[in-house]
């Protein structure tokens, strides 16, 4: 069946079963539809009222679900993406612009946002509750930054903990799993051990305590696609053949470990051999997360409450390079205050990667440990010249230098080998080592004032008008590692950098004709240190005809500031200068500089040139130069989103039925985003062009900037759960993004990386049989283009069908689930680079929960 065909079928399927259309929540999702929704406008209020397509999921939710985890469900909910750059690492994201370092989605837990600090988002669920202790998940698609700052421009989830008041004991869960069924690896185990403790001590006091171990063996990333599969097209040489050979899981074969030979009368691109992925890091997953809070709590509510959450993780990590965390120690400490009207939160977030290293550093500088590229390329050149006359192809010829020039070479897990990755892995210089050493942290403060709820309580009563006000404060600690952070003031080289920023908010809110029309209108204002005071409102309108039903509507500006590595990088990576978009880290720079892409086509139509015709290098170089681009980049500013979003909800069927769904446009303006320049070393007009066909003679770099044209974004999701108290829930949902470039932006890199179709269904039982629940679940995604600096291609489309059967003792307080999701076994990537995801079954054991 085509992919058009299927698109139709798909959509007529939706259309002909109301109960199979969306994600959000009927009343039996584990959530009721009168409980408090705090995100959409950091208010309380029922979720029918809901400004913006909030969705809440329950316990009940995730257990109806045949994920392993609550986090694997949320893959399910309406509108929501999730890419898996590792087993124990996952990406949430809403409305397209996904990456696997989201920094535009806000991942938080009670209120706290968990990101890592240097990375600005979070590593999964790494400082999240484990399956013991979640209570529900708030998600917030598309623009949130009025109200949140912390560039919550494509969304933001909540994970809400339980209250060690109200729901004290002791719980344990044992997770035991079996993957990698039918690779050459063969079968591997997982495991997952949990327990949570939660106890009431008198009528004020309470205490929690969470603890989570996960071990395993990770997904495998190994696609051999060429990203440079037309190097020497002009000698015929593809395919196989093709010496300057990049497969996309193989590093220290990049640009930056190339040349170009003159042998034997043609001009050749070589790169050297580099290693596999799996060659350079060790795929063993050993995740360690735990949390502990004490509460005290008034007779009159009000709380204070200390939280202290920490993980350390052995993982893979993603983002322009492939990165092994190993001893990754990331913490918080919190102490959060409540009062009828007030909301303070004080917390600080730490990270130490450890023995973290790039994982495309390490190969290349293994290679290069053990030869020079000068050497290897004299030796590759000596070589095939020492090999003509013998009535060898020019492919034999070069696959007999190569093997010439990798004599001696480290042999992959070696005794050889391996000594030399453990003394790069403490090398803090990716010109000649491979190590991550960040040491950050940030120091975070954010008040929340409900100021009609008591203060201004006869205003409100006299206008109607709700008024909620706020503040949060932000300032990061970066110490100084002298290969990916410098402290860019000459007087204050070897000190921490600091960057900070500030905001202030007021919303305000009014029913109108009986309760059935309300307005709501909030404005924020932000300044960082390095940009002027920025402005944000945002106009909501919520028409509620009669209580089962609701129109919605609301219209935003909002800011994205630069996170601390898109400001302030200052590393080498395979080659690569990568800077920070900052005039005290770029100066000089963007005004030199030359599109790297540009320069590629350059170099590649003055080789084919050459190759063909026979003429001089430099009359291809003067005949070809008009290709070449000068930068229209410049230092970076804050990103500009402008959103407008429509939706509806109605109940039916006595509340059992709710169908939601929404549209959006979002046009941003001045979109952060990479781009390869390069700067020749000189000035002089005639001969940069010669600079720039000799990659000795020229500086590159990978500088963050803001793109020159308008992007936008639209799309729309439908979705309705069905839920019958005793026999069945049905969810469904079927989702559209979409990317409008108004303008060109040659060179600019960081894609929309969303497939324009997604859905899903799941089905579940509610106690079918006695004490037993059962279910399934399918999910698809359409193909799409993958654009990144690691890999650009196309993503194949996949679906994926999860299941799971579960009983709960009548006497004992334990569940049994046991399931599997991806049940066939078919591999499938979420996004180029990633890893290879196949089958993963699974039998849970919990103890003391309900």
């Amino acid at each position: 069946m085509s992919g058009r065909v299927f698109k139709i079928c798909l959509l007529i399927l939706l259309v002909k079963i109301d109960p199979l259309f969306g994600q959000d929540m009927a009343s039996d999702s584990g959530v009721t539809l009168n409980d408090v929704v705090l995100l959409a406008s950091r208010r309380s209020e029922a979720f029918m009222k809901s400004p913006a397509s909030v969705q809440v999921l329950g316990r009940k939710y995730f257990r109806q679900n045949a994920a392993p985890t609550f986090f694997d469900a949320l893959a399910h909910v309406k509108g929501v993406q999730m890419i898996t750059p590792s087993m124990g690492f996952r990406v949430l994201n809403t409305r397209g612009f996904n990456n696997p370092t989201n920094v535009r989605f806000v991942q938080m837990v009670d209120g706290l946002d968990v990101q890592s600090p240097h990375i600005g988002s979070p590593i999964g669920n790494a400082l999240g509750p484990s399956d013991l202790d979640i209570q529900k998940v708030e998600i917030v698609p598309g623009l949130a930054a009025t109200l949140y700052g912390m560039n919550a421009v494509n969304g933001l989830a909540d994970f809400t903990t339980r209250d060690p008041f109200t729901e004290p004991g002791f719980s344990f869960m044992q997770k035991t799993a079996v993957s990698h069924l039918g690779e050459k690896l063969g079968p591997r185990i997982f495991s997952e051990s949990s327990l949570r403790y939660a106890k009431k001590i008198g009528s004020q006091w309470a205490v929690k305590f969470n603890f989570s171990y996960v071990s395993g063996y990770d997904w495998i990333a190994n696609d051999r696609t060429d990203q440079n599969p037309n190097a020497n097209a002009s000698t015929g040489l593809l395919g196989p053949d093709n010496p300057a050979a990049d497969p996309v899981n193989g590093y220290g074969n990049e640009s930056a470990n190339r040349r170009t030979l003159r042998m034997g009368g043609s001009s050749f691109v070589v790169a050297r051999t580099g290693y596999d992925e799996i060659d350079v890091n060790d795929y063993r997953l050993r995740n360690m997360k735990g949390d502990f809070t004490i509460q005290w709590r008034s007779k009159k509510g009000a709380e204070l409450a200390y939280t202290a959450r920490a993980a350390l993780m052995d993982n893979v990590y993603q983002r322009a390079n492939r990165f092994r965390l190993e001893d990754y120690l990331i913490q918080q400490h919190a102490l959060r205050i409540t009062t009828r009207d007030l909301k303070i939160n004080l917390y600080y977030n730490s990270e130490n990667t450890g023995n973290s290293y790039n994982l495309r550093s390490m190969a290349e500088n293994i290679d290069r440990d053990w030869k020079t590229d000068q050497q290897w390329f004299a030796d590759y050149t000596i070589a095939y010249n020492a090999s003509a006359g013998g009535g060898s192809s020019v492919a034999k010829r070069h696959a007999l230098a190569r093997e010439e020039a990798d004599k001696g070479r480290y042999e992959p897990g070696s005794a050889s080998f391996m000594q030399v990755l453990e003394r790069l892995q403490q090398v803090n210089n990716w010109d000649i080592g491979a190590a991550l050493k960040v040491r950050a942290a940030f120091v975070h403060a954010d008040l929340k004032w409900d100021v009609t709820k008591r203060m201004l309580k006869a205003f409100k009563e006299h206008t109607g008008i709700d008024l909620v006000a706020g503040f949060d404060f932000r300032q990061h600690v970066i110490h100084p590692d002298g290969n990916y952070f410098i402290n860019p003031d000459p007087q204050k080289t070897g000190r921490d950098l600091l960057y900070k920023k500030a905001g202030l908010y007021m919303s305000l809110q009014k029913d109108f004709l009986q309760e059935r029309l309300r307005l709501g209108f909030a404005l924020r204002a932000d300044k960082n240190d390095y940009f002027r005071t920025y402005l944000s409102p945002r106009l909501t309108t919520v028409w509620q005809p009669d209580a089962r039903t609701t129109f919605r509507f609301n219209t935003q500006l909002g800011y994205r500031f630069p996170v601390i590595f898109e400001a302030f990088s200052n590393v080498n990576s395979g080659g690569v200068k990568r800077v920070g978009g900052l005039p005290v880290m770029s100066n000089g720079i963007f005004e030199n500089g030359w599109l790297q892409s540009s320069i590629t086509r350059f170099q590649s139509a003055v080789l084919n040139t050459v190759n063909s015709s026979g003429i001089p290098l430099s009359q291809a170089i003067e005949q070809h130069e008009g290709l070449l681009k000068k930068s229209p980049y410049t230092y970076l500013k804050p990103e500009q989103v402008t959103s407008l979003e429509a939706g509806f909800r109605r109940l039916f069927l006595k509340g059992h039925l709710l169908i939601d769904m929404d549209v959006y446009l979002n046009n941003y303006h001045s979109f952060i985003a990479q781009v390869n320049i390069n700067v020749p070393n000189t000035t002089i007009p005639d001969s940069i062009p010669y600079y720039l066909y000799d990659r000795n003679k020229q500086k590159p770099y990978r500088m963050w900037t803001n793109s020159t044209s308008t992007v936008r974004n639209y799309g729309f999701t439908m979705g309705v759960s069905y839920s019958h108290p005793r026999f069945v829930a049905v969810t469904a949902n079927l989702n559209y993004a979409q990317l409008e470039k108004l303008g060109e932006q040659d060179g600019l890199e960081d894609g929309f990386n969303t497939p324009a179709w997604t859905s899903s269904v799941t089905i579940s039982s509610n106690e079918l049989i006695k004490h037993w629940r059962m279910g399934m679940s399918w999910r698809w995604q359409d193909r799409f283009d993958w654009v990144s600096f690691l890999v650009s291609g196309p993503v194949p489309s996949f679906h994926t069908f999860d299941a799971f059967v579960e009983h709960e003792f009548q006497k004992l307080p334990v569940q049994i689930k046991c399931g599997g999701t991806n049940i066939f076994n078919r591999p499938y990537r979420s996004f180029l680079g990633g890893p290879s995801v196949g089958g993963f079954y699974y039998l849970t054991f919990v103890y003391g929960m309900k």
